[in-house]
């Protein structure tokens, strides 16, 4: 387990759970939530929990925007899931608050918006799209899309703006990875708003 934060001020708070398997990025999908919010100079506390990473075995990372003590979200408190594998919602919805929201990973891409569940096939349109490495950016473009529609931009601690900064500062010197990156990203933005 790790932690990081970065102290600044912000009326902002939210707490999202990141879940999924060793080797999806869910590690770096919560870094680059955290750097979006940082550059929106909100204060961020983070908290990995691995399981066995290499070998396919649960990724947990706790993320929490705003001004809190500890990093680990208790259970029923977490306003978001962020699930880059669809086995993993069971076992994780535990920790979703009951007004929380939910977007998953998954084959079947019924979403329930009244219910807070936003389901998309990351996997199946990076892959159709030439961006098989870039799952996780597709349904990290297709959370902000979507739930900043559906809750509203005010509601969500950051916008595609600020997580396309973090995405451009990741890769500064990698072109063709930041192409990629941001193509994987725009796609779920784009597949969001349908």
């Amino acid at each position: 387990m790790s932690c990081e934060q970065a102290q600044r001020p912000s009326s902002m708070r939210q707490q999202i759970l990141v879940s999924g398997v060793g080797g999806q990025g869910v590690l770096f999908v919560s870094r680059l939530l955290a750097e979006a919010a940082i550059g929106q100079g909100s204060s961020v506390l983070t908290s990995e929990i691995h399981g066995m990473a290499q070998r396919g075995g649960t990724v947990v990372s706790h993320l929490k925007v705003g001004g809190f003590a500890g990093p680990l979200i208790r259970e029923g408190r977490a306003d978001g899931l962020i699930v880059l594998k669809e086995e993993n919602l069971g076992p994780h919805a535990r920790f979703l608050a009951h007004s929380g929201w939910v977007v998953v990973n998954s084959k079947s891409t019924a979403s329930e918006a009244g219910l807070g569940l936003f389901a998309v096939d990351a996997e199946g349109l990076a892959k159709k799209s030439g961006y098989a490495r870039g799952t996780n950016l597709v349904i990290l473009g297709f959370f902000i899309s979507k739930l900043g529609d559906v809750l509203g931009k005010d509601r969500i601690f950051c916008g595609e703006d600020s997580l396309r900064k973090a995405i451009e500062k990741r890769f500064t010197n990698n072109r063709s990875a930041l192409e990629e990156s941001i193509a994987a990203f725009d796609l779920g933005i784009r597949y969001g708003k349908e």
